[in-house]
C-alpha cells in the first residue's frame, strides 16, 4: 500500500506506567503576584506531575509544559508555546494577569503565548494550580472554571480528559502530532471525534482519513482492540444534540495512563512498554498496527481479514471493480454488486459476525428502534445497504443504518460485532447453495439445468420465428436506412469519436432505464444511472422522444462533445442510438450537483470558503477552455448550478451540453428564436432579444458567484428591504453601500480570506453587468480571480430596478419563458441519494 512506504507512520497509542498515587490536593499556585521563571516549577502534591520550562535535544529554544515528574526519561504531556519557542531562556516567564490571562514573556519580545481567557476576572482573584491529574486549571475565588489545559491539548491525552465535537459553538478539540521528537510544533497528522454521522475516532494525515475506529458500540470503538483495554481502563462517550465526547479513566488510580498521536520515523507500528519500577511505558493498544486497520485498504464493498492470504476480498453478492488489479493485489478500486438491489421486490441480508463496523459518517441511527424494527427499516429505503445494533451491551439495542457503499469493514481478531449487508434474493440464494451443497442438491441443480436449457432451446426456436414474422411488418424505412447510415459515418470518421455502445449494454446497465436508477430529468429527456459489466458506473442521458432534436443534430452533438477534453468538463464516454432511442453516456459523478451543497442548510457546511473559491476557479477555466482553448468556440447557453457537477475531490465539472452553439471563424454572436434555458441565469440581451454569445455564458457565470459566496438562489430571492431587488440587485446595492461583507453565506464561520471573497464578489459583478460589451471575457476572469489583473469598477447588473415595477420589466420575458425554456431541473449525472 502506497501509505505503508511513507517513511513517516503514525501512531495513536495507549500507554500506562505504574506510579504510586497519593492525595488529590493541588499544591504551589499561580497569581497576579507570583511568576513562574524559567528555572522553577508549578508542582502539585500528588507528585505525578510537573510543569515548567524545558529544552529539547540540544535545542536553546524553550517550552513551557507539563511532564511526568519522576519518569526518567522526561515524559511530555501538554506544551503551551509548542508553536513559539522561547529564544532567551534566562529571561522567560509565565505570568497571570489580574484579567486572568495566561502570558509567557520571551525578554525583549514580550508576549509570544497566551490563553486568551481573559473574562475581565479581576474581581474574581485568579489563580492557576496543576492538578495531579495533569491539568494546569484556572479559577476564581469561587472555584469557577476560567481556563484548563485539558481543553487545548496536544499529542497526549490524559485520563479524564475529552475529546469534544461541539455543534454549537465549536470549536473542536483533537489531538495533533508533534513534527518529531525535538519539536512539539503542530504536525500533519490529527486525531478526534467525527460527528457528521453516528460518532467514530477518525486519526487523519492533512484532510486524508488514516484511520477510522469504526462507530461507538456502548463500550468502545468497534474497531478498537477492548479486551485488554477494558481491565485497565474505563471509556466513555457523552452524545447529544449539541456536543460530544469521548473520554476514559484507569480503573486503578495507581496507574496513570496516556494516549499518544506519534510519529514513528522507522516506518513500524508501535510497541507496547511496560512501566516497571518508573523507567518505562507498556503500550496497551496501538493504531493502526497491521495493513487491515489503514482506512479503506481493501476498497469499498469488501472485508479484509489479516488473518486471510490475500488479506482482501469482496463482501458476498459483490465482485472486483477490477479484476486484473484485484488479482495483482491492488484493492483500491474496491467491488461493485454482481445483482442490482431490487428493492419493489423484496431483498435480503447477509450476517457478518465479528466485525469491525465501516465508517458511519454518513450513517443514521436511532437508539430505541429494536434489531428487527431496524431490519424493516432499511428494507423500507431503496437506498439502505446495511443495519446493525447500535449499542451491543445487554444483548444488543438501538439501530444503525448504512446508505451506499460500504467502507472500511474488517474483521477483528478479538471480538467484533455482528452488521447485516443487503443483498438480492439471487445472491443470498447463491451463498446458501454453497454452504448447503450436497449430492442431493446437486443432483437437484443438474436436473434443474437440464429442464432450463430445454425451455432456452424452446425459447429459441420461438424467438426464431417471431423475427422471421417481424421481416414481414413494414418499418419506418426512412428511420432505419437513417440510424444505419449514421452509424457507418460514426465508425469512419476520426479517432475522438466516443464509444458506439450497443442499447441492451445500456439497458441492462441501467436495469431496463428502472425508475430507481434514475437520478434527474430535465426538458430534452430523463438520466439514469449504470454499472457497465467490469463495474465502471455511468451516467445516461436518455433524449426524450418528443425532444424537436434528430438524428444529424444528435450526430453533431455527440461529434461536439467528443472533441471536448478538460478536466472540468463532464466527459463523454459513448452514445448509443436505435430506432428512436438516442442514449449519451457520461462519467459518473458521485457527488451530485452543486446546487445540492450550497443551498441545503447541513450539506452547505460541507463547502468550506477555502473549497468554495476553488470551485468558482474551476468553473472559470472550464468555460475559458469552451470559450477559447477549444477546437471551437463552445457558448454553454444553460450554466447554472444544478449543471455543474462535483467529482470525489469535489471538483466542479461543466455538464448538460443539450443547449450548445459551436462557433466558427471569427464568429462571435448569433440569434435565435428559440429561447431556451433557465430564468435566474439568462442574461437580458438572450431572454428578451435572443441574442447570444460567450458574454452570455459570462452573465451565467457571475449569477452563479453571487449564488456560491451568498447559499441563496437567484431566482426567488427578495432584498429584505427593497423587496423589488433579487439577488444580484442585493448584491448590488451592498456594493455600492460598501457593504459587500454581508453577502456572504452566513452558515459558515468567519471567511478565512475575506480579502479573497471581496475579490471573487467583484469579478461576479462585473460578469452580470447589464451591458454585455462590459462584461469581461473568460481569460480575464482567469487572471482576476488570481489577484493578476487591476478590477474596473462594476456597473448595475442585468435586470436592476428601483421601482416596484420589476415583474413589468420581465413581462413579455417571463410569458415567452414558460411558453419555451426548458425544465428549470438539472438533468445532472449523479448519484440518488
Amino acid at each position: 500500500m502506497e501509505i505503508q512506504k511513507v517513511l513517516l507512520h503514525m501512531m495513536f497509542t495507549i500507554f500506562f506506567c505504574i506510579i504510586p498515587t497519593f492525595s488529590n490536593q493541588l499544591t504551589d499556585t499561580i497569581t497576579p503576584n507570583r511568576s513562574i521563571q524559567y528555572y522553577e516549577t508549578l508542582k502539585e502534591d500528588a507528585g505525578i506531575f510537573e510543569a515548567g520550562f524545558f529544552n529539547l535535544g540540544n535545542s536553546t529554544s524553550g517550552y513551557f509544559g507539563i511532564w511526568y515528574k519522576t519518569i526518567s526519561p522526561r515524559t511530555i504531556v501538554w506544551v503551551a508555546n509548542r508553536n513559539i519557542p522561547v529564544q532567551n531562556s534566562s529571561t522567560a516567564v509565565l505570568k497571570l494577569t489580574h484579567q486572568g490571562n495566561l502570558e509567557i514573556l520571551d525578554g525583549s519580545k514580550g508576549i509570544i503565548w497566551s490563553s486568551n481567557s481573559s473574562r475581565n476576572a479581576e474581581k474574581l482573584k485568579p489563580v492557576v494550580q496543576l492538578s495531579d491529574s495533569g491539568n494546569l486549571v484556572m479559577k476564581d475565588a469561587e472555584t469557577n472554571l476560567l481556563w484548563q489545559s485539558f481543553d487545548h491539548p496536544g499529542d497526549t491525552m490524559l485520563a479524564g480528559m475529552k475529546l469534544k465535537s461541539n455543534f454549537v459553538t465549536g470549536p473542536y478539540t483533537y489531538l495533533t502530532s508533534w513534527r518529531n521528537d525535538d519539536d512539539p510544533a503542530e504536525g500533519d497528522f490529527s486525531c478526534g471525534i467525527d460527528a457528521s454521522g453516528f460518532p467514530q475516532l477518525v486519526t487523519k494525515q492533512g484532510a486524508k482519513v488514516l484511520y477510522s475506529s469504526g462507530p461507538w458500540n456502548g463500550y468502545l470503538f468497534s474497531g478498537v482492540s477492548w479486551d485488554r483495554m477494558r481491565k485497565i481502563l474505563n471509556f466513555s462517550l457523552e452524545f447529544s444534540d449539541k456536543e460530544v465526547s469521548f473520554g476514559y479513566e484507569t480503573l486503578k488510580s495507581s496507574t496513570p495512563t496516556r494516549t499518544v498521536l506519534r510519529i514513528n520515523p522507522t516506518g513500524g507500528t508501535g510497541r507496547f512498554q511496560w512501566s516497571n519500577q518508573r523507567q518505562a511505558w507498556d503500550t496497551v493498544n496501538t493504531q493502526p498496527k497491521d495493513q487491515c486497520e489503514y482506512y479503506a485498504s481493501c476498497g469499498v464493498n469488501s472485508n479484509c481479514n489479516i488473518d486471510n492470504l490475500p488479506v482482501c476480498e469482496c463482501l458476498q453478492g459483490f465482485i472486483p471493480k477490477f479484476k486484473e488489479k484485484w488479482g495483482s493485489q491492488d484493492w483500491s478500486g474496491g467491488c461493485v454488486r454482481r445483482t442490482k438491489l431490487s428493492c419493489d421486490n423484496g431483498d435480503g441480508f447477509e450476517k457478518y459476525t465479528g466485525m469491525k463496523l465501516p465508517d458511519a459518517s454518513s450513517s443514521w441511527f436511532n437508539k430505541s428502534l429494536s434489531l428487527e424494527e431496524c431490519k424493516r427499516l432499511c428494507l423500507r429505503n431503496c437506498s439502505c445497504t446495511a443495519y446493525a445494533n447500535l449499542d451491543i451491551r445487554d444483548g444488543g439495542s438501538g439501530c444503525l443504518l448504512w446508505f451506499g457503499n460500504i467502507v472500511d469493514l474488517r474483521t477483528v481478531p478479538d471480538r467484533g460485532q455482528e452488521i447485516y449487508i443487503r443483498l438480492a434474493f439471487s445472491d443470498l440464494d447463491l451463498r446458501r447453495n454453497k454452504r448447503n451443497l450436497n449430492r442431493k442438491k446437486l443432483a437437484g441443480i443438474l436436473a434443474g439445468l437440464v429442464t432450463f436449457i430445454t425451455g432456452l432451446t424452446i425459447l429459441v426456436c420461438a424467438t426464431s420465428k417471431f423475427r422471421k414474422r417481424m421481416k414481414l411488418v413494414p418499418k419506418p424505412v426512412g428511420v432505419v436506412k437513417a440510424v444505419i447510415r449514421w452509424k457507418h459515418m460514426m465508425e469512419k470518421e476520426d479517432d475522438n469519436l466516443p464509444t458506439i455502445f450497443d442499447f441492451s449494454t445500456i439497458d441492462i446497465a441501467t436495469n431496463h432505464f428502472s425508475n430507481i436508477n434514475k437520478i434527474g430529468e430535465g426538458g430534452f429527456g430523463t438520466v439514469y444511472k449504470g454499472t457497465l459489466l467490469d463495474g465502471q458506473e455511468i451516467a445516461v442521458k436518455r433524449l426524450s422522444k418528443t425532444s424537436r432534436q434528430g438524428i444529424e443534430e444528435f450526430k453533431n452533438e455527440v461529434k461536439l462533445l467528443a472533441t471536448l477534453q478538460h478536466r472540468n468538463l463532464v466527459k463523454l464516454l459513448g452514445c448509443s442510438i436505435q430506432l428512436e432511442e438516442k442514449l449519451l453516456i457520461y462519467e459518473f459523478m458521485p457527488n451530485r450537483s452543486l446546487n445540492y451543497f450550497i443551498f441545503d442548510t447541513m450539506r452547505a457546511k460541507l463547502l468550506d470558503w477555502t473549497k468554495r473559491l476553488e470551485i468558482i476557479e474551476g468553473i472559470a477555466r472550464g468555460l475559458m477552455y469552451l470559450h477559447q482553448d477549444s477546437r471551437l468556440r463552445i457558448i454553454h447557453r444553460d450554466l447554472k448550478t444544478s449543471n455543474i457537477l462535483l467529482d470525489n475531490n469535489m471538483i466542479p465539472k461543466i455538464s448538460d451540453f443539450g443547449l450548445a452553439r459551436a462557433f466558427g471563424g471569427d464568429q462571435a454572436e448569433a440569434n435565435t428564436n428559440r429561447v431556451m434555458g433557465t430564468y435566474g441565469y439568462m442574461p437580458p440581451e438572450y431572454a428578451m432579444h435572443g441574442s447570444f454569445s460567450t458574454k452570455s455564458d459570462v452573465f451565467s457565470f457571475g449569477v452563479i458567484v453571487i449564488e456560491i459566496i451568498s447559499g441563496r438562489k437567484n431566482r426567488g430571492f427578495r432584498d429584505p428591504h427593497h423587496h423589488q431587488l433579487n439577488l444580484l440587485g442585493h448584491a448590488w446595492r451592498l456594493w455600492i453601500e460598501e457593504r459587500p461583507m454581508e453577502l456572504i453565506d452566513d452558515i459558515l464561520d468567519d471567511p478565512a480570506t475575506p480579502h479573497e471573497i471581496l475579490r471573487f464578489i467583484h469579478v461576479g459583478l462585473l460578469c452580470v453587468q447589464q451591458n454585455p460589451e462590459n462584461r469581461p471575457n473568460m481569460s480575464s476572469v482567469v487572471l482576476m480571480l488570481n489577484g493578476e489583473k487591476l478590477l474596473p469598477n462594476p456597473s448595475q447588473p442585468g435586470f436592476y430596478t428601483e421601482n416596484d415595477n420589476i415583474i413589468d420589466t420581465f413581462g413579455s420575458y417571463l410569458k415567452h419563458y414558460q411558453r419555451c425554456s426548458v425544465n428549470e431541473i438539472s438533468i445532472s449525472l449523479l448519484e440518488a441519494r
